[in-house]
C-alpha cells in the first residue's frame, strides 16, 4: 500500500515528509542467546533531533481560489451551532481548525474521532476543515477531489491542495481575518511541533492561537449522537510472537532514560505503547492498537487506558512488568504533577500533542524560587528512541512475518483462481464484490484477525486513482478488456502483510506491457539492491525509476515504506522514497515495501509489491571496513507472465523472475489443493526469452 506521506499534504500543497527520529542501532535479539537482557536501544552517530511530523508543516502559496465560494444557500445546522460557540467567553475565537488526527497521530482513527468528517460530511481520509465566522473550507489532495465535490455542501469552499495557486490554512486565515484573530485548535490534535509552527506563521499577521483544552466544539455540537469510545478488550501478544519480553524492552528503554539524563518519557504514538507492552488491541481499524498513553519512569510505569479494555489476564501481564494503571483522561494532571515533583520528561514533540508538552512546560515554568529561578526541569525534546526499536524486527517478529506471508499467499492464489474462473465464465462482478471475496478467502486463514487497510480493488481508470476506494454505490463493473490492480493486506496475530498485483484477464496492449515490464524492472531493481551498511533509503529509490525515466515517465509516490509485526501496515521512520530529508539507514532486520507503479489518468494503473526485509549480504569485498545489506522476500504470489514484454528484459532478469516464481511454487504449494494449487502451477512456470 503506497504510504500516505507520499501525497501532497492537505495543508501545504506540498510533499509532507515522515517523521525523522533519533536513530538507534540495534542487535537483532533471539531470546535463547542471551543470558541477560540484550541492549536494543543504541544510537547512530550524526542523528537529528527533531523535525516536524506529517501533515502539519507550514507553506504558503498565493491563490485565487479562495475567491471561490457557492453562493445562494444558508449555512448548515452544524456550522451555525458552530458558530454560535465562537463567542462563548471561554472560547471567543475567530476560527477554528479542524485535523484528521486523533490525540495520537495516528493514520487510521476511531469513528468518535472523525471530528472533520462529521463537520463537513466529507469522509475521505486526508482532509483539514477551517471555520471561520463566515467562511467553511476544507482542504484535500488530489485523490479525494471529486469525493469532496460530491459530498459537501454548498456551505463548504473545497480547496483542491497541490493544484498551483491554491492558498495553504495558514495562508488563507493570514488573508480572510482581520489583524489580532483568535484561531482556535484543539491542542490536543495537533503535535507539538505542528502546533509551535502553527503559532508562529499566524503571529506574523499578529493573530493568536488559542489552545481550547477544555471543549472541543465539534464535540459539544456532535453531543450524544457521536460515537462512544471503541471499548473492546485488549490482549496479550504472545512472547513466541514478539520475541522479548516486556521487562527486556523496559529496562534497554530505562538505560536510555539515564543516558539522556531524563528521568521519565511520554509515548503516545499507538503502535509504540503496543510494540513495548506486548500488548493488541483493535481500537483502530485496520491497526491492532488501543488507545493509550504510557509514561515510564526509571522505577515505574503508569498506563493511562480506559479500564474496561483491561481483561484479568492483561491486569497480571501490566502487574509483572510493574505498570500501574490509571484512567486514560488523566494524563494531563499526571503531566503537571510530574513537573511539580521536578521531573525531567523525555518528549518527542513531532509526535506527542501540544496539550501535554504544554501543560508540562507550564507547570514547569511556575515552580520557580523566591528568587526566579526555575525549579522544574526544561525537559529533553528528540525523538522517541522506540521508533527505530519497532522498526528492526528480532528473529520471532521476522519468523511470525514469513510465516503469515506464506498463508496469506496461499489465500491470494484461492482468491486469483476463483476471479480467474469467474470472469471466464463471464460473471459480473463489481470492485467491492472482488474485495468482500478476497476477504472471504484470507478469513479462513489461521490467525486471521483483519484487513491491514482497506482494499484498493480498481478496474481501468480507477487504478489510476492512487489510494482509490471502492463503494458499493458508485464502484465499477471488473472490466476483462482492462487492467486490474489490487492493492490489499491483512493483519494476523503473527504478522502483517501488504501486497498489489496488476492484473489483465484479456489482451494487453503494447503500451500496457511496456509500461508493466518497465514498472517491474524497477521492482527487480529495488529486490536485488546491495548497499552499504548506513544507507538511507532514499539512495535506492532511483533504482526503481530509472527504467520508466528511460522513456520519460515516472511515478509520484515513495518506491518503499516501512511495515509494523502484527501492527500498523505503515511503519516508520525507514522508507524508499525521492524524499531525501529523510536520513534514516536501512537496518539489518527492518521491512519495507518494495512498490514502483505508473499511472496515466483516466485510462489505467499499475503497481507491483511485494514487502522484503533487510539483511546481511556475504559480499567478496568489504570497502571501508564495513557491511553490505540486501533484501529478502516475505512476498510469494505470482507476478503475471501475460503483462510481460520480454524484449524489455535481461536474461538476468528473466532469472529473477523464473527463481522468484520457483520459490512462490516451493514455498506456498504443500498449502493448496485443487483448482488454486493448479492456478499457481500454471502461474509460476519458467518464461523463456526466445
Amino acid at each position: 500500500m503506497v504510504n500516505v506521506s507520499s501525497i501532497p499534504s492537505p495543508l501545504t500543497g506540498t510533499y509532507s515528509h515522515p517523521r525523522y527520529l533519533h536513530f538507534f542501532s540495534l542487535t537483532l535479539p533471539v531470546l535463547h542467546k542471551f543470558k541477560t537482557h540484550p541492549k536494543i536501544f543504541t544510537r547512530l552517530p550524526n542523528a537529528p533531533i527533531r523535525t516536524i511530523r506529517n501533515c502539519s508543516s507550514i507553506t504558503a502559496k498565493p491563490s485565487s481560489e479562495i475567491k471561490r465560494n457557492r453562493t445562494g444557500s444558508e449555512p448548515d445546522a452544524k456550522l451555525r451551532k458552530l458558530r454560535e460557540l465562537f463567542s462563548k467567553p471561554d472560547v471567543n475565537i475567530d476560527a477554528f481548525i479542524i485535523p484528521s488526527q486523533d490525540a495520537h497521530q495516528s493514520e487510521f482513527i476511531a469513528e468518535c474521532y472523525m471530528r472533520r468528517a462529521y463537520i463537513s460530511g466529507f469522509t475521505g481520509s486526508a482532509g483539514t476543515a477551517v471555520v471561520t465566522k463566515d467562511k467553511a473550507v476544507l482542504w484535500t489532495d488530489g485523490r479525494y477531489f471529486l469525493q469532496a465535490e460530491k459530498q459537501l455542501s454548498s456551505s463548504w469552499i473545497l480547496m483542491r491542495a497541490g493544484n498551483l495557486g491554491v492558498p495553504t490554512t495558514i495562508e488563507w486565515l493570514n488573508e480572510v481575518l482581520a489583524p489580532g484573530g483568535r484561531v482556535g485548535i484543539d491542542p490536543f490534535l495537533f503535535s507539538s511541533d505542528a502546533a509551535e509552527e502553527l503559532k508562529e506563521a499566524i503571529a506574523k499577521k499578529s493573530h493568536e492561537l488559542v489552545y481550547l483544552y477544555d471543549l472541543n466544539p465539534v464535540d459539544e455540537i456532535w453531543g450524544e449522537s457521536r460515537p462512544k469510545p471503541p471499548n473492546k478488550p485488549i490482549r496479550i501478544h504472545d512472547l513466541k510472537y514478539s520475541g522479548l519480553d516486556v521487562a527486556s524492552k523496559l529496562t534497554s528503554l530505562r538505560s536510555e532514560l539515564v543516558d539522556s539524563a531524563s528521568s521519565a518519557i511520554v509515548i503516545s504514538m499507538l503502535d509504540e505503547v503496543a510494540w513495548l507492552l506486548n500488548l493488541r488491541g483493535s481500537d483502530v481499524p485496520h491497526s491492532p492498537v488501543m488507545y493509550a498513553y504510557l509514561i515510564v519512569e526509571i522505577d515505574g510505569a503508569k498506563l493511562f487506558i480506559d479500564n474496561s479494555k483491561v481483561m484479568p489476564e492483561v491486569m497480571n501481564h501490566l502487574k509483572n512488568a510493574g505498570i500501574e494503571l490509571r484512567p486514560y483522561d488523566s494524563i494531563l494532571s499526571e503531566i503537571e504533577s510530574l513537573a511539580v515533583q521536578g521531573t525531567c520528561l523525555w518528549l518527542d514533540t513531532s509526535s506527542v500533542n501540544a496539550a501535554i508538552v504544554n501543560t508540562y512546560k507550564s507547570a514547569c515554568e511556575r515552580c520557580t524560587t523566591s528568587n526566579g529561578h526555575s525549579v522544574g526541569h526544561p525537559g529533553v525534546y528528540k525523538s522517541s528512541p522506540i521508533s527505530v526499536a519497532k522498526a528492526v524486527k528480532n528473529y520471532a517478529e521476522l519468523e511470525g512475518m514469513q510465516n503469515s506471508h506464506l498463508r496469506d499467499g496461499a489465500a491470494l492464489a484461492q482468491f486469483w483462481a476463483w476471479l480467474e474462473d469467474v470472469i471466464q465464465k463471464n460473471v459480473k462482478l463489481t470492485e467491492v464484490e472482488v474485495a468482500d471475496k478476497l476477504l472471504e478467502f484470507r478469513s479462513k486463514q489461521a490467525g486471521f484477525i483483519d484487513t491491514s487497510f482497506d482494499t484498493i480493488s480498481a478496474s481501468g481508470a480507477n487504478g489510476a486513482i492512487i489510494h482509490y476506494k471502492p463503494e458499493t454505490e458508485s464502484c465499477t463493473l471488473v472490466d476483462s478488456e482492462k487492467l486490474f490492480l489490487l492493492d490489499s493486506g491483512a493483519q494476523y496475530i503473527d504478522g502483517t502483510t501488504d501486497i498489489t498485483r496488476t492484473v489483465h484477464f484479456g489482451f494487453p496492449t503494447a503500451r500496457q506491457k511496456e509500461c508493466f515490464t518497465r514498472v517491474l524492472q524497477g521492482h527487480i531493481a529495488i529486490d536485488q539492491a546491495v548497499f552499504p551498511e548506513s544507507t538511507p533509503g532514499f539512495v535506492l529509490d532511483a533504482f526503481a525509476r530509472s527504467f520508466l525515466w528511460k522513456i520519460g515517465l515516472d511515478y509520484r509516490h515513495g518506491t518503499g515504506h516501512g511495515v509494523g509485526a502484527a501492527l500498523n501496515v505503515h511503519e516508520g521512520p525507514q522508507s524508499i522514497s525521492f524524499r531525501y530529508g529523510n536520513m534514516t539507514p536501512l537496518l539489518k532486520g527492518m521491512i519495507v515495501s518494495n512498490e514502483p507503479g505508473y499511472y496515466e489518468d483516466h485510462s489505467f494503473g499499475i503497481r507491483i509489491e511485494n514487502l522484503l526485509y533487510v539483511t546481511e549480504v556475504d559480499t567478496p569485498n568489504r570497502f571501508g571496513g564495513v557491511s553490505y545489506l540486501g533484501f529478502k522476500k516475505l512476498t510469494f504470489v505470482p507476478i503475471q507472465s501475460k503483462l510481460i514484454d520480454l524484449s524489455l528484459l535481461s536474461i538476468s532478469e528473466i532469472d529473477w523472475l523464473n527463481e522468484y516464481h520457483s520459490q512462490v511454487w516451493e514455498k506456498v504449494s504443500p498449502l493448496l489443493d485443487g483448482s488454486a494449487r493448479q492456478w499457481l502451477w500454471n502461474n509460476t512456470r519458467p518464461i523463456v526469452k526466445q
